[in-house]
């Protein structure tokens, strides 16, 4: 190739590179301002969420989960879980291969090299066989003037990093998952406590309201009433039994483990982390103004799920511009050197140097459509991932607003439910007093029991819903991803 061809190869790829067939991938499409939208206080009054730190920069995200999660145990669960999660490895034998793929895509710039010998014997009318040989290197070069191969090689390091936040989505998943289940295991001990002490509770006080109706100073309604009572909180407790075999299985799933128990704190013992909050468990995991969410741009720069939708962006662009390229020619350089004795006119002996070098010009004129579709095709799916990406966008805010509420909820119904349990114990100890001064009957300790075994139940599970909640808000803001 002498200097004039080189020129005009230079000015027609500085021409296609202003046609932007080079230009490098560029983040337009507008997301919402207001992800997070607006926030009801229960009072029929709306406003923004509150943001929290200074300049609302802040945000509980930028927390490691082991910062985040103080239990120790929970933390050694958590470990395990991303240890030998099959989900999770699968998502790193993913980037794995993604990663393979790009330094392939990398590799294109070079030329192709194949070592090729061959051999062969010919007769003709019985004479003696005629021995040639060949053998060669072929060389194969494909000229990027056009912008195919770098196009290719940035969309496979886009599937790269959509594979990188495919796995650090499975692994902010895997982490919430499994505190959201270590938790449960807590509630559900907790009201297997209570019911338990209960049934101790109620067990003697039939016990006792049987000795009395034998002796006559009971009717054997009461005793009735008492007996389906206490034969309720049997069913309970074989309820909340089975519940806590589940979820131990479900965690051993994540451990990709046999069904097995599982080790835990006692709930209460560490609290979610909230440095800022004093006063009790439920002040620490439930109030908002403590919980600092930080602003829609930083979520939109945590979320695995919202990078990986701008990612989809990216490689869906640079598939567009292979497709663009298809509609220009294809320069491809190949030769091949070698040692032969087959000159063409005739077998020499001893073999001789060998070498030639093509260079070949393919300009698409007409295939059947196939371009031009295939190119309308990559447009069509950009087009598609930019609406994707402002839903999903939409969805994390949506997600933020009702994890939030649902903080703020528990964090309202828990001064409800922990007052209620104050005032049924009352009720129940003056109860008690009333009927052993003759002044109440055992029917109405016994309705006094049952609420306050009620309100004890639903003080747990309200507290249980207000950790699940703020294991939810982190993960939703991005936490958890490291």
């Amino acid at each position: 190739m002498n200097c004039k061809h080189i020129f005009i190869v230079t000015a027609v790829s500085m021409t296609l590179t202003g046609c932007g067939l080079y230009n490098k991938y560029e983040q337009k499409t507008e997301a919402p301002a207001d992800a997070f939208g607006i926030l009801s206080d229960g009072n029929g009054n709306y406003s923004p969420p509150s943001q929290g730190g200074a300049g609302g920069e802040s945000s509980i995200a930028q927390m490691s989960w082991r910062e985040f999660f103080t239990d120790p145990l929970l933390q050694q669960l958590i470990e395990q879980v991303l240890a030998s999660n099959t989900d999770l490895n699968s998502a790193r034998i993913a980037v794995e291969k993604s990663e393979a793929s790009l330094k392939a895509a990398r590799l294109a710039y070079l030329p192709s090299l194949a070592f090729a010998p061959q051999g062969t014997l010919a007769s003709f009318d019985g004479s003696a066989p005629a021995k040639t040989y060949n053998l060669q290197l072929q060389a194969s070069w494909d000229i990027d003037v056009f912008g195919s191969i770098t196009n290719k090689k940035r969309a496979a390091k886009a599937v790269l990093l959509q594979a990188q936040l495919a796995e650090e989505s499975t692994r902010a998943n895997l982490i919430s998952t499994t505190a959201q289940q270590y938790y449960r295991l807590q509630m559900l001990d907790r009201q297997l406590e209570i019911l338990t002490m209960t049934d101790s509770l109620w067990a003697a006080s039939l016990e006792m309201q049987k000795a009395m109706w034998e002796n006559g100073k009971a009717y054997s309604t009461a005793v009735n009433q008492l007996e389906s009572s206490w034969l309720s909180v049997k069913t309970q407790l074989a309820d909340i039994r089975r519940s806590i075999r589940s979820t131990e299985n479900a965690i051993c799933k994540l451990l990709g483990i046999t069904p097995q128990p599982i080790s835990r704190n006692k709930w209460g013992s560490a609290a979610l982390h909230h440095p800022d909050a004093k006063g009790d468990t439920g002040q620490r995991m439930f109030d908002t103004q403590f919980l600092k969410i930080g602003v829609p741009a930083s979520m939109l720069e945590r979320r695995p799920d919202i990078r990986l939708a701008n990612a989809a962006m990216e490689e869906a662009f640079y598939n567009t511009q292979t497709a663009r390229a298809s509609f220009f020619p294809g320069i491809t350089l190949s030769g091949t050197l070698g040692w032969t004795n087959n000159s063409g006119a005739g077998i020499v002996n001893p073999g001789k140097l060998l070498w030639n070098a093509v260079g070949q010009l393919t300009q698409p004129i007409f295939q059947r459509g196939s371009i031009k579709a295939n190119y309308k095709i990559k447009q069509l799916t950009e087009e598609d991932l930019q609406k994707k990406y402002v839903q999903t966008v939409i969805e994390a805010g949506n997600q933020v607003n009702e994890t939030l509420a649902d903080c703020q909820t528990a964090r309202e119904k828990h001064q409800y439910y922990h007052r209620q349990v104050e005032v049924l114990n009352e009720a129940y100890v003056g109860t008690h007093e009333l009927m052993d001064n003759g002044k109440a009957s055992y029917l109405e300790v016994l309705t006094a029991q049952e609420s306050l075994l009620s309100a004890q139940i639903n003080e747990v599970s309200n507290m249980y819903n207000g950790a699940r909640a703020v294991i939810a808000l982190y993960v939703a803001l991005g936490g958890g991803t490291k």
